[in-house]
């Protein structure tokens, strides 16, 4: 599957280095380039493409002002932003962007996020999207921001308006709410078992009842409750994606 994509930034030199770049790359059959927001709207509207190579901070529409409004298309294209900037990983997250490239781009990190974007373009082979491409999700710690992927995460916890991702490596604070998170992760294979939480189903080692109060033992140890309102929902979904060598029937 080749990709016709869109390259935009306002500073012509780093716009013809992306554009050399992505067209050394075998899995690209087009480039086209635009040097503002407004310009890649009026292209993409004579000539759709598969994805758009953007920076962030532009004159007049922003780069994240224009995810937000290719976000409302109804076959949006995907977004990787190549920035300058590494304070605007959050946001990129928040309007669903595959991949955040750091200036100067180097050819390797760019084929990666080449890469993400075909597997976003792949349809997923599953209901519950157990196949479909993982997400590359910026994390802010000290200043400085990681990148994890969305199969790593074990559980979101909400915090306020934030929610925090519990790894293998630790646990990580992002700008989004839980019931955002809900949304948007429930067909990856995500399952809300309490207000506070929201579980990976592939990552629920046990589910225990003992004295009708319900837990889940996720990956790592930590024992979670489910709440009385979540507990159908839960059986439900374990049933639905058991895989061989698993029991997913709840110990008594």
């Amino acid at each position: 599957m080749t990709l016709r994509v869109l390259a935009v930034d306002d500073e012509r030199p780093a716009l013809d280095e992306l554009t050399y770049l992505l067209g050394r790359d075998p899995r690209i059959d087009s480039v086209s380039t635009a040097t503002d927001g407004a310009t890649a709207l009026r292209l993409m509207q004579e000539m759709p493409v598969d994805a758009v190579f953007l920076d962030i901070r532009m004159p007049g529409l922003t780069g994240l002002d224009l995810a937000r409004v290719l976000g409302r298309f109804r076959q949006a294209p995907v977004v990787v932003f190549v920035t300058a900037y590494d304070d605007h990983a959050v946001d990129a997250f928040e309007v669903k962007a595959v991949d955040y490239v750091l200036k100067p781009v180097r050819e390797q990190r760019l084929r990666e996020a080449v890469r993400r974007v075909q597997e976003a373009r792949r349809p997923a082979t599953e209901p519950d999207g157990e196949d479909s491409a993982d997400e590359t999700i910026p994390v802010e710690l000290g200043g400085v921001t990681r990148f994890i992927q969305r199969s790593d995460i074990r559980y979101a916890e909400a915090q306020g308006d934030y929610a925090r991702l519990h790894t293998a490596d630790g646990s990580h604070l992002v700008r989004v709410p839980l019931t955002t998170l809900e949304e948007r992760w429930g067909p990856e294979g995500f399952v809300r078992i309490h207000r506070s939480h929201l579980v990976a189903v592939g990552h629920i080692l046990e589910v225990r009842t003992e004295g009708g109060r319900v837990t889940v033992e996720v990956a790592g140890g930590e024992v979670l409750a489910v709440s009385r309102r979540h507990t159908r929902e839960l059986r439900d979904r374990l049933i639905r994606q058991v895989r061989p060598g698993r029991d997913a029937t709840p110990r008594q």
